[in-house]
């Protein structure tokens, strides 16, 4: 795959492109002869379905439960499984030692591949370099782009999270924000911390950090209308996902707060506050596609011995914003739980 240098704006268009491309180099035939031959010949793919021996890939991540970013993650990944007649094993902890965990039960039963996120990324070096000596090809998706080349990952899927907490510090400077509540609900987590970091570089004014418990949306909710009663100069409130930036919307009601809240990620009901207006925007990092093309680039690499990247460059699914202006484009696959 060639290596693409296109400006941030316009990154969400080549990751589509080098799918589409895939897809179609595999599935599609160039033949002088044509006919149904040439398109069974094609790379072991009839009628766009893969004809390829059965493999099984592992999908690792640090999901906590409940929370409809990761389902999204699932679809894709389910989506190519279906299509390159792979059974998928997905499993999901937020704790990183139980996480580990679960990579070594994937290497006890000696699957084709593994794709896993690197949250906090110490805790599965180990493990993630047995199932690379136990000749496991591992891909990264979502969580770890700092790490994944040093850990001997094949390719890795997402966004570059400080790049993407700029973006939204920039955006903020656009809305007449000046006190922005940056809300993290898992302390520790690699990508939570970039993005809040990247959102205090570039927004020119003042940022404030809370912790709340993601597994607790009661809590998160007192816990940031607390915060906003305490400080009444706070004018936006920037959370880290769809859940918490709608729980984020009922504290700034109950605080009587009349801050704005943006937020990173997308889910149906939170396309639908975009709709209404109730939140300004999001940074969508297209998860669907990052649990694709990480089940999808294994298979690549099992069947035809491609590198997603090159085995150099991340392949970015994001940052792109969702507001007024686009919203009603995406709403259609967020109502299937795609987007």
């Amino acid at each position: 795959m060639n290596r693409m240098s296109l400006p941030r704006s316009r990154r969400i268009v080549p990751v589509v492109a080098v799918a589409a491309t895939a897809a179609l180099t595999l599935a599609g035939c160039s033949s002088s002869s044509g006919g149904k031959k040439a398109e069974e010949d094609a790379a072991g793919v009839s009628a766009g379905k893969a004809d390829t021996p059965r493999m099984t890939i592992a999908m690792i991540t640090h999901a906590p439960s409940g929370d409809t970013f990761w389902d999204t993650i699932r679809k894709g990944a389910e989506a190519a499984a279906a299509k390159d007649n792979v059974k998928l094993i997905y499993s999901n902890d937020e704790t990183a030692g139980d996480q580990a965990n679960l990579v070594q039960n994937a290497i006890d039963q000696k699957v084709d591949g593994i794709a896993v996120t690197l949250a906090k990324p110490d805790a599965l070096k180990a493990v993630v370099a047995k199932a690379e000596k136990a000749g496991i090809p591992v891909v990264g998706l979502n969580a770890g782009l700092s790490v994944w080349k040093q850990q001997g990952l094949l390719s890795f899927f997402g966004q570059d999270e400080a790049v993407s907490g700029q973006a939204l510090g920039t955006k903020l400077n656009g809305t007449g924000a000046k006190h922005a509540l940056c809300v993290i609900q898992a302390q520790g987590d690699v990508n939570l911390e970039e993005r809040c970091a990247g959102v205090k570089k570039t927004f020119s004014g003042k940022t404030d950090i809370l912790y709340v418990n993601g597994t607790d949306m009661p809590s998160v909710k007192s816990t940031i209308t607390a915060k906003l009663k305490q400080d009444s100069s706070i004018d936006e409130v920037v959370t880290l996902g769809a859940p918490i930036a709608l729980t984020a919307e009922q504290a700034v009601s109950e605080g009587g707060s009349k801050a704005k809240i943006a937020t990173f990620d997308l889910n149906k009901d939170l396309v639908s506050a975009i709709q209404k207006g109730t939140i300004q925007f999001a940074v969508d990092q297209q998860p669907f596609l990052q649990g694709y093309l990480a089940v999808d680039s294994l298979w690549l690499y099992k069947t035809n011995g491609n590198f997603s990247g090159g085995g150099e460059q991340p392949v970015l699914t994001g940052p792109a914003f969702v507001d007024k202006s686009n919203v009603d484009q995406v709403a259609k696959f967020a109502a299937k739980g795609t987007r």
